[in-house]
């Protein structure tokens, strides 16, 4: 606990010194902290963008956008259209590396626009520990990570949001609809819709922790491993559901949920390159 409010310190210290800044605000527990200690050292001098994108889901968007508004935090509503770029929808490794390059160019542009000082994201120290294309686009466009800055991992950001009170404290990461279909697979909204209508649905059938992996005709259902005996026990009207969305095919991942299982085909010399952002 020492520790952590060593860093708690030193991440306010940092922010202290930026002036005003901007907040790439997801409404995820990483960049919530990010937001509100910002808002806690700078005051008025913080502005919380979250950007609607084809490949996260209008939920996400909204409930990001209120819970900033909640904080009482300026917010500034803004989009990306990722499936115009051809080096997204082509679905390959480093289609990661274009997204986040997307994304970083058009907050900059906004930070200029706006007159603000600094860009910030929620990149954490976990996030050094693997290979990941947005790394280097943050890098090349001059984002700040202040959580890395202040040397902090999830399990302590987690700590860190709810001393802070935020209610995401322990909201589960989510990630990109891209990271459900196999690498070379085109992206087009009628597959990443399909996708997104088969997960919400499982959700609201009690399967929180969920993803629906895109095989062409085929729907791959990972849920956490103790959790697949309830989905067997629904399987006739997920069977129903889900080819009524166009899949002919339904089959249950016997691992259960993971993240990065579209990565374990990569070949194992590219091992490197697995891209645990690929959730």
């Amino acid at each position: 606990m020492v520790e952590l409010q060593e860093k708690n310190r030193r991440l306010g210290e940092t922010l202290k010194q930026m002036g005003r800044v901007m907040v790439a605000f997801s409404g995820g527990v990483d960049s919530a902290v990010v937001l509100k200690r910002a808002q806690q050292e700078l005051g008025d001098n913080v502005l919380a963008v979250v950007v609607n994108s084809e490949l996260f889901r209008d939920s996400e968007f909204d409930a990001a956008v209120q819970l900033a508004e909640d904080m009482g935090v300026n917010v500034y509503k803004t989009e990306i259209k990722e499936l115009e770029d051809a080096n997204i929808v082509a679905n390959n490794p480093d289609s990661w590396y274009y997204s986040k390059k997307l994304l970083y160019t058009h907050l900059n542009k906004l930070a200029k626009e706006l007159n603000y000082d600094y860009v910030l994201d929620g990149m954490i120290m976990d996030d050094e520990e693997d290979f990941r294309p947005g790394l280097k686009a943050r890098t090349e466009e001059g984002i700040r990570s202040v959580l890395q800055e202040a040397n902090l991992y999830k399990t302590e950001v987690r700590a860190l949001a709810k001393e802070l009170g935020l209610p995401v404290w322990s909201k589960l990461a989510s990630c990109s609809l891209a990271s459900r279909f196999p690498y070379g697979t085109k992206l087009s909204k009628q597959k990443v819709n399909q996708v997104n209508q088969a997960e919400l649905y499982l959700k609201g059938i009690g399967f929180d922790e969920v993803r629906v992996r895109y095989h062409e005709n085929v729907a791959r259902i990972e849920v956490a491993a103790d959790k697949i005996a309830d989905l067997l026990v629904k399987r006739e009207e997920i069977q129903h559901k889900l080819v009524s969305l166009g899949f002919d095919y339904v089959s249950v991942d016997l691992l259960g949920y993971r993240t990065g299982s579209m990565n374990e085909v990569l070949p194992e010399a590219n091992a490197a390159e697995k891209l645990a952002a690929n959730a």
